[in-house]
């Protein structure tokens, strides 16, 4: 409470937090404001097949928003894949590869040409969502699309399209005038919006006898120590020791020596590797839901939780793109020849090659790490929920989205509280000591 005090209390930051929050409230609106031309009934029962398919997991990301079909039924994630594949092209690409380099600049022209991939992405998944639509009847046999034709198909695929660029455009407006990174929030935001349904529903469950307290207690215990797990190694970082030499300006001074450190997250990668694999993984379900085959029936069953191979083949994705992604954001070499360029050295190891090696050493450990770490994390909770039979929805991803941008706003808000009382200490240092502090 007193942390609350403190930052309504400040000026700026008050006006930061209460424009975050309302933002976000817009955002919630417009996830229930509806695609024109849409059987909702329909729509709803047809959704309520999908859990566990792919379909189910993109709505995890929207907050209910794509069941609804609302004008923010695609969310925000055309963005973030537009900027995952931006990432993945600066491997292959000299040209993004050179801008990534030039600093704010470099930055400023990727940004834009997120923004140019995300319009498209919305287009082509407005229009495939459309079209796929006007096929889907819920299962009393009612159709989803009112009045199906080209006229629907480009009436959906606009509002969509619209929808996400606006929550394009409220994300930058929250990390420009708001506190913490705009995109993240709406994500998370949404992910919320599920927890007061989950705690009416499981009440419900206990009211009528079809939920023993017990059960409820012994999960409870088992999601804060996972949560605990989860905060913990989100925050624990390798640092490895770096020491920069200060030459003397002038004939006669004396270099110095200022020790630093190389900070790496004990789970380089971040959540990335789960939505990649949850999104392979949740495909042939999908897949199964549409096609009347009984071949692509069993092999959506392989890939549904309830089958043993769903788990090993969710394990490996896990792993091999944390593998994969780690590789394409951190490269030795270059944190190498950037020390080197700073005039740093880790100590023991000479600059150039031996320092790569020494950092691909260390960085191909944590990797390990943080792959299996983020495999627990993934399958724990789902093995949980489904051995007790749980009637909320307790996830890896959405719990690390949740933890990590929860942990990135409050540094924010501790690092404006902590701007503000050194503001106002050099201010009343001024005053006391003439000019001095």
């Amino acid at each position: 409470m007193k942390k609350i005090e403190e930052i309504f209390s400040i000026p700026d930051l008050r006006k930061r937090v209460l424009f975050t929050l309302f933002l976000l409230i817009v955002y919630r609106i417009g996830t229930h404001i509806p695609t024109p031309g849409i059987n909702a009934d329909a729509l709803a029962q047809f959704f309520a097949r999908q859990s566990g398919t792919l379909l189910g997991f993109f709505d995890m990301f929207t907050g209910g928003a794509l069941k609804r079909l609302t004008v923010f039924g695609l969310g925000i994630m055309p963005y973030i894949s537009a900027a995952i594949i931006l990432e993945l092209l600066t491997v292959v690409s000299p040209v993004l590869a050179e801008l990534k380099k030039q600093g704010a600049q470099g930055r400023e022209k990727i940004t834009k040409y997120t923004r140019y991939g995300t319009v498209l992405i919305s287009a082509i998944q407005g229009l495939g969502i459309a079209i796929g639509l006007e096929a889907m009847t819920s299962p009393n046999g009612s159709s989803v699309v009112l009045f199906p034709g080209w006229g629907f198909r480009l009436t959906t695929m606009i509002t969509l399209t619209t929808g996400t660029v606006f929550l394009m455009w409220l994300g930058e407006k929250i990390t420009e005038k708001g506190i913490g990174n705009g995109i993240s929030l709406i994500i998370f935001a949404g992910i919320l919006a599920r927890f007061p349904a989950a705690v009416i529903n499981t009440i419900r469950l206990l009211q009528t006898g079809e939920l023993q307290l017990i059960t409820l207690i012994i999960v409870l215990a088992i999601i804060v120590v996972v949560t605990a797990a989860v905060i913990f190694m989100e925050i624990s970082y390798r640092r490895i020791p770096i020491q920069y030499v200060r030459r003397g300006t002038y004939a006669g001074m004396k270099s110095n020596v200022a020790n630093s450190y190389l900070p790496i997250r004990l789970n380089p990668a971040g959540v990335i590797p789960i939505i990649f694999a949850a999104s392979i993984v949740a495909f042939p379900s999908t897949l199964s839901t549409f096609a009347n085959n009984p071949i692509i029936a069993k092999i959506g069953y392989y890939f549904s939780p309830s089958s043993f191979t769903y788990y090993i083949i969710y394990v490996a994705l896990i792993v091999f793109f944390t593998y994969f992604y780690t590789s394409i954001i951190f490269n030795p070499d270059d944190i190498a020849d950037n020390i080197e360029k700073s005039h740093g050295v880790i100590p023991g190891k000479r600059p150039g090659k031996p320092t790569a090696e020494f950092i691909d050493y260390v960085l191909s450990r944590l990797t390990f790490v943080g792959a299996l770490y983020l495999a627990v994390v993934a399958i724990l909770p789902q093995i949980i929920i489904r051995q007790f039979n749980m009637p909320f929805y307790f996830g890896g991803t959405s719990l690390l989205i949740v933890i990590g941008v929860g942990l990135d706003v409050m540094q924010k808000i501790e690092s404006h509280l902590i701007s503000h009382n050194y503001d106002g200490f050099i201010k009343s240092g001024k005053i006391k000591g003439r000019g001095y502090v």
